[in-house]
């Protein structure tokens, strides 16, 4: 099976963060060693659209692959210059929410034969849905990079005081939808120092996990979700906002809290975590759950059947439930 991966979200020396999950699906894709597996991978800077398209036509325009699988809807239409037997793509977000992305990206879903979406709420934002089969495909938490350190070393490493009482707000303060400003009252009402990752080398976000003693995600609305399953990797408590595959992540485990945003109710939750400097919660298992490898072979399955069936097998492995998923 030839793939070409097309994605405007890739790593760069400016932005190490961006698109460091389909970075990290790439990855997991290749370590299933699969040996009729041939994968292959065009990325590009986020705006670059039609010169991604020139470039994509030049390069691969006299080739063929089994799949060509775009990421984020803008990046569809450039996909579709290369011939493929099933052309895929995965929606994040901002391509569905964001008024003139979601124009766009709804012009292209009819070139599309495997539509996915990185969680349930947001397969159902796509028009057409339930009739129009849609797989939910995120990319995953890479567990191999995401787990445990000891939060005395990864504070020493990162220069923090050792007993100092630490949130992290997972996210760029300057995204308006991350509601930096939510989490910046509950630093304050709770007399904690804020750390924030912006910019930080996706390397060296681990770090930044484990050395807080607790992680808040108040966001107006997720794609996916995956600060809170590292969170959850790494075995930090962590308290979020209902959206995306947050309530399914952390349903019934203790120190990872779901609920709508009230300062007052979210600060009396993470002071629990703040009064405990070695507070941790038993969480690894749910985080396997939603790992790379595991959303990887799920990807891959995917492609198999559109193969085998592209104008109805996505309904078809949702009817036959052939493979249980942690959001069910």
């Amino acid at each position: 099976m030839r793939v070409l991966i097309v994605t405007n979200m890739w790593p760069s020396a400016e932005r190490p963060e961006l698109g460091s999950f389909v970075r990290d699906q790439l990855e997991a894709l290749r370590s299933l060693e699969d040996p009729e597996l041939n994968l292959e991978c065009f990325a590009f800077a986020p705006g670059g659209y039609a010169a991604a398209a020139r470039d994509l036509r030049r390069e691969y325009g006299k080739q063929r692959f089994d799949v060509v699988h775009a990421h984020f809807g803008l990046t569809a239409w450039p996909s579709l210059v290369v011939p493929a037997d099933v052309h895929g793509l995965t929606l994040h977000g901002t391509d569905l929410r964001h008024r003139r992305s979601r124009l766009i990206t709804h012009a292209a879903l009819p070139f599309i034969d495997l539509v996915g979406a990185a969680s349930p709420d947001l397969a159902s934002r796509v028009p057409g849905y339930p009739k129009r089969a849609v797989e939910v495909l995120p990319c995953g938490v890479a567990t191999d990079r995401f787990r445990p350190i000891d939060r005395r070393q990864a504070r020493a490493e990162l220069g923090l005081q050792a007993d100092g009482r630490y949130l992290l707000f997972p996210a760029d303060p300057a995204r308006a939808g991350k509601r930096f400003d939510r989490a910046e009252a509950i630093g304050a009402r709770c007399g904690a120092k804020l750390l924030t990752l912006g910019s930080v080398d996706p390397q060296q976000v681990p770090l930044w996990i484990n050395a807080a003693n607790a992680v808040v995600v108040p966001s107006e609305s997720e794609g996916f979700g995956l600060a809170v399953l590292e969170a959850l990797a790494c075995e930090v408590p962590v308290v979020c906002a209902p959206t995306g595959v947050h309530d399914a992540a952390t349903r019934g485990i203790d120190g990872a809290d779901c609920l709508a945003y009230n300062e007052h109710a979210w600060s009396e939750l993470l002071e629990l975590s703040l009064d405990d400097a070695n507070r941790r919660i038993v969480s690894r298992e749910r985080a396997d759950q939603f790992s790379a490898k595991r959303m990887a072979e799920r990807l891959l399955a995917a492609w198999r059947t559109h193969l085998g069936s592209p104008l109805d097998s996505a309904a078809a492995r949702n009817e036959e439930n052939v493979e249980a998923t942690p959001w069910d």
